[in-house]
């Protein structure tokens, strides 16, 4: 099998064309930034909170278990760092700014949606007796039996920040996005049968099933809250991959569109992209020539992998020749 050889698009040579074309979503990036810090900033609703209530609001206030500054590096830091090495063996610029665009874009709207909820639900947290009352001594309204909290005044603004789970939503944003892009790196639906892949793409999903866990287990939340927390985190993480990336079970699963596009356009004289699908899958073959040295497979084999076997690399080939 000939090795076919395709330029290298590092951030020396193509970051800067990528980054500008794309500047406009890392002001959007920004402004998910600002309206995040806002929300925190301002009061959530302070939901009625009677004296016949507190049965399930008396849980112990204890401190938590996964930091908040680990959250981000859990949810940002981890799937950047597999981003990079992808980059450095791989050299495509394309596929490290498209990874790192949607994972912001993924983790941000997370948090934007979740702080959102939580200001306007309000819901107690599992401790909120302690944090409205530290001495143990509850007061309450004499007409109608709401609480009269004597306790610290941030405190008692975290403990109206229960629904939804801000914690799990990160970490699955992040983390749900970073098996996404697992999946489609190590080709994990190749019908080919290797579990093993599929260990490794669900390995996030473990972590941040045991970040939600250790929410109900601190009591800072209720089983609702870190439920609907993994919910929007996975839905934000699944739209914001897709958005950049296809389906990891698509013959292209494991580049981003943008890369395609630049491809197609190189190959057209950069006319627009007006490519047929012909043509396109021609070249995704040629790519993965680039990372596969595979041997000729037998018939029934080629069917279900053409995009690996030597018909597709001698279809290539003509299509160079023309």
């Amino acid at each position: 099998m000939p090795e076919i050889q395709l330029g290298m698009h590092t951030i020396r040579s193509h970051g800067t064309r990528v980054a500008r074309i794309h500047m406009h979503d890392w002001l959007i990036l920004l402004l998910l930034v600002i309206i995040d810090a806002v929300l925190n900033i301002i009061q959530p609703f302070h939901r009625f909170v009677g004296e016949g209530m507190m049965t399930d609001l008396r849980y112990p206030l204890k401190a938590n278990t996964i930091p908040f500054w680990a959250v981000p590096i859990i949810a940002i830091l981890l799937p950047l760092a597999v981003f990079l090495v992808y980059y450095f063996i791989r050299k495509d610029v394309y596929d490290l700014h498209h990874a790192i665009l949607g994972l912001l874009f993924s983790v941000l709207i997370t948090a934007v949606m979740t702080d959102a909820i939580k200001d306007a639900v309000g819901r107690p947290r599992p401790d909120f007796f302690w944090r409205c009352f530290p001495d143990g001594k509850g007061v309450f309204d004499p007409v109608t039996s709401n609480v009269l909290c004597t306790g610290d005044k941030g405190v008692i603004k975290e403990g109206h920040k229960s629904f939804p789970s801000g914690h799990t939503s990160w970490s699955f944003a992040g983390l749900v996005y970073l098996a996404w892009y697992l999946s489609g790196k190590l080709r994990a639906f190749d019908r080919r049968g290797h579990v093993a892949k599929l260990c490794l793409v669900f390995l996030p999903f473990l972590v941040a099933a045991m970040i939600a866990v250790s929410r109900v287990d601190d009591y800072w939340h209720h089983w609702q809250d870190v439920f609907a927390g993994a919910l929007i985190g996975m839905v934000i993480a699944s739209f914001c991959y897709l958005q950049f990336f296809p389906p990891p079970y698509d013959i292209d699963g494991w580049g981003p569109h943008a890369y395609f596009q630049m491809l197609a356009e190189s190959r057209n004289g950069a006319q627009p992209s007006t490519v047929n699908n012909e043509i396109h899958h021609v070249q995704s073959a040629e790519l993965q020539a680039v990372s596969l040295y595979i041997p000729p497979q037998h018939d029934a084999d080629t069917r279900g992998n053409s995009w690996d076997s030597s018909p597709m690399l001698g279809a290539s080939q003509n299509v160079r020749a023309h």
